[in-house]
């Protein structure tokens, strides 16, 4: 009888689809309990420190700002941005002046933070932050011609960042400006893809493709575009179902690895996974919580005729982050099972990350990590650090700082999720980069060797080089982020005990990597290394 009841409980478990995948990996750690605000926009420097802020209108943080400063024309005099060492495990308190709310934001090629737009008063707001002891945030009032509200920022070849979008901004501009009258050219897609009562394409998809234009994803649709000159270059095919997956109904995008072989990208895949169904704002404002969606679609955008391939997530995720991790698989983290985007409108948090390997076959790409215990859901944030963990952090669903009497309190705490490459059990075959040493310049095209050291024993044929740009992180999208597979033209070899060197060959061009800082990995096996800082030269 107990054999039967047992093998009855499993065909009820096959029958009604409950998913039996056990966590395969990863752990969690608290590096700060709190940082004291809740941290809805992150970046990662170039020297291993991340800035992050959330609004100014929250109300009065849990940091003071520092000597005594309060902000102008105001009685809060609590700090609404600081800057997290990562070494130190410590924050520092900065001074933003005008309300950065919902604003997004790229490195520049020399390791400026540019961050644009915002509400009310930083609508038309461009911020910098260049990072020292003692620097903080500069502001350039009327830096944008547009309000940007919820837009997307995205690094170009030549140097400047464009700004795509934002609400009711159906348009983009660029900065620098070339000239005091550059205006802001229109962008109908965003038109096209604007839902009256929702909206569903704000905080756009952008991609820089490797022929120089960009791919443009919002709502359900997605173009190719040429922002040099005004024209959409290519329509893809809406994707399959037409559910959104832009804000609010907050699904992720990753550009897949990019291969670099003999100086061209060959394949270019693109990635776009959760989200939520038609109608669910309006449902979730109602009071009612639809569940999630659960599939994936990736597109072969290099291809002549690309076409989505729809795949099915191990569990349906709204508001979760997509990270590229250093051996190029992708990490999705944070979010909800139901609801959407906005204050008090998600439910039912997801605690575990899942990886994504995509050069899988389809039905076995998804695996499941271990949990958190805190819920990161609206206004959480992700970024990968040098050393391969992933920084945590955020989660706010209310419009003030609530910390009681709420199911998903303020969240001020700061985790790291280590994925499995870093456990100990690894450490043998893990790489350690001797040369270059950290914060070497590099020159597109130029041969650059790098010895390493594995303790274990190594297997040559699978040493790999990967370039990862540092990206803004906020409202579950990762803007500038890109990952290339440097070309190694010949063999890894061992050059002493326990020491190898592998040469490789720089991007070609900015339209591959858009001169700056990348973060540079030797992985063996899928083990990568801890990184070094590069900064790519033109």
């Amino acid at each position: 009888m107990k054999t039967f009841s047992i093998c009855l409980f499993l065909v009820v478990l096959i029958l009604v689809h409950v998913p039996v995948c056990p966590a395969a990996g990863g752990s969690w750690s608290v590096l700060l309990p709190s940082i004291g605000i809740s941290a809805m926009h992150m970046q990662l420097l170039p020297n291993d420190r991340v800035v992050m802020y959330d609004r100014t209108d929250f109300g009065t943080s849990n940091i003071s700002l520092p000597n005594g400063k309060c902000r102008p024309n105001s009685t809060d005099c609590s700090a609404h941005s600081v800057e997290y060492d990562v070494g130190a495990n410590t924050v520092r308190p900065l001074m933003v002046l005008t309300n950065v709310w919902c604003s997004s934001g790229t490195l520049m090629p020399d390791g400026t933070l540019i961050q644009t737009g915002g509400w009310d008063d930083g609508y038309r707001r461009v911020r910098s932050y260049k990072s020292c002891r003692t620097c903080d945030w500069k502001e350039i009032p009327n830096g944008l011609s547009k309000q940007r509200w919820y837009a997307t920022n995205h690094l170009l070849p030549d140097g400047r960042q464009i700004i795509i979008g934002g609400r009711q901004a159906f348009n983009y501009e660029f900065y620098p400006k070339k000239s005091a009258t550059e205006n802001s050219p229109s962008f109908p897609f965003l038109v096209q893809t604007n839902d009256p009562n929702v909206e569903n394409n704000l905080y756009p998809f952008v991609f820089l493709n490797p022929d120089g234009n960009l791919f443009v994803f919002a709502n359900n649709r997605a173009i190719l575009f040429d922002y040099s000159k005004n024209q959409v270059v290519k329509t893809y095919p809406t994707m399959p179902g037409g559910q959104p997956r832009s804000y609010p109904s907050t699904g992720s995008a990753v550009l897949l690895p990019l291969r670099i072989k003999r100086g061209k990208v060959d394949v270019v895949e693109l990635l776009v996974c959760g989200g939520a169904p038609k109608g669910a704002f309006v449902n979730a404002n109602n009071g009612k919580f639809d569940g999630a969606l659960d599939t994936c679609g990736r597109i072969k955008i290099s291809d002549a005729n690309p076409q989505w391939v729809m795949e099915t997530m191990p569990m349906a995720r709204v508001m979760g982050d997509m990270l590229l991790l250093p051996n190029g698989h992708v990490l999705i983290i944070n979010g909800a099972s139901a609801g959407v985007a906005g204050w008090e409108l998600g439910r039912n948090p997801i605690l575990s990350p899942v990886t994504y390997t995509p050069d899988n076959q389809i039905g076995s790409r998804f695996e499941v990590q271990n949990p958190s215990t805190k819920p990161r859901v609206y206004h959480s944030t992700a970024v990968l650090l040098r050393d391969g963990r992933i920084l945590v952090g955020g989660s706010n669903p209310h419009d003030k700082y609530v910390f009681t009497n709420v199911l998903y309190p303020t969240e001020l705490s700061l985790e790291a999720f280590s994925p499995s490459y870093l456990e100990s059990s690894s450490n043998a075959l893990r790489p350690s980069i001797i040369s270059p040493k950290t914060k070497t310049s590099i020159r597109y095209g130029k041969r650059v060797a790098i010895t390493f050291t594995v303790s274990g024993p190594v297997d040559l044929n699978s040493i790999t080089v990967t370039l990862v740009s540092p990206s803004f992180n906020t409202h579950s999208f990762s803007m500038n982020q890109r990952l290339l597979v440097l070309d190694s033209p010949n063999s890894t070899k061992a050059v002493g005990k326990s020491t190898y060197k592998i040469g490789v060959v720089a991007p070609p061009s900015g339209n591959i990597a858009p001169a700056g800082n990348y973060m540079l990995f030797v992985v063996h096996k899928d083990i990568p290394s801890p990184g070094i800082w590069v900064r790519i030269q033109r």
